[in-house]
């Protein structure tokens, strides 16, 4: 008897968005975006600031409410609320933007990844939670620190207890909001490493950066913003190494300033200090 469930995961997108449009008061942020993310794939959201690559990935994940269009995570639709959709949020890892990972509260290592075990109506944690916490942070390098105060740690370090308290739950599905913004390189480093590891062992990763750094080579698919549209959804963009060169526009479109079309042509593509991978 075939099993139907197993057959259903392998062949619904983790992701599937159509036409989200998101507005704040007079603001149009987000303008008809359709995304899908496949299982396994590692996808990047790219774009400058003000893009709305924030605002996407927290309307990916029911934070924000779109305007108008759909999400379906996982094969079921999301609804108005964040609870009152279908979806298994147990599976669903997803870190914010970069923060004190004790919340300002002085907590450890371990209190803080094992509330990634409270969610929906669990309100108590499980049995053996010690040692999906201990896992968790085996996962991303930091099984020596289960007993330190969160606060006490690096900035890096921080992260990758919030990346932990994401991945105590098991998730399929991993999406991470510039989990890199403002972390030194050696913690860059460590991170893109905890990455390759997860991604080795089959996770989707959804992940929003400025740039694509240590990640460049775990990036399968790049999509790429621009005043709240997509304006390249593809291969990754390879970023040029002379940022700090006189005169340099720091500029990684894939459109026209009138956001109208997408280069093809290497050539082209370097006009706008970009390369794209043929």
């Amino acid at each position: 008897m075939t099993d139907t469930r197993q057959v259903t995961e392998t062949s619904e997108p983790v992701i599937e968005a159509r036409g989200l449009h998101f507005r704040a008061g007079a603001s149009h942020i987000l303008r008809g975006i359709d995304l899908t993310v496949d299982r396994g794939e590692v996808v990047a959201v790219l774009g400058a600031n003000g893009s709305g690559k924030s605002t996407l990935v927290r309307a990916l994940v029911g934070i924000n409410t779109p305007s108008e269009g759909t999400v379906r995570l996982l094969g079921e639709p999301l609804g108005a609320g964040r609870r009152s959709a279908a979806v298994d949020w147990g599976r669903i890892g997803y870190v914010p933007q970069r923060a004190g990972a004790g919340g300002g509260i002085p907590s450890t290592a371990q209190e803080v990844v094992a509330s990634g075990l409270l969610h929906g109506r669990r309100l108590r944690l499980p049995r053996g939670w010690r040692d999906q916490v201990d896992a968790a942070l085996d996962q991303v390098g930091l099984a020596d620190r289960v007993r330190d105060p969160v606060h006490l740690l690096s900035g890096g370090q921080q992260q990758r207890i919030l990346i932990a308290r994401a991945l105590v739950r098991e998730p399929d599905l991993l999406v991470l909001d510039e989990p890199v913004a403002g972390v030194d390189v050696a913690s860059q480093e460590a991170f893109a490493a905890t990455m390759e590891r997860l991604v080795d062992g089959g996770l989707t990763v959804l992940v929003v950066l400025h740039e694509l750094g240590e990640l460049e080579p775990l990036v399968s698919r790049a999509v790429v913003l621009r005043h709240g549209k997509v304006v390249h959804d593809g291969a990754p963009p390879r970023a040029r190494h002379d940022h700090d060169r006189v005169g340099h526009r720091h500029q990684h479109p894939h459109a026209d300033d009138n956001g109208s079309r997408i280069p093809r042509d290497t050539a082209e593509a370097r006009a706008l200090d970009l390369e794209v991978r043929p």
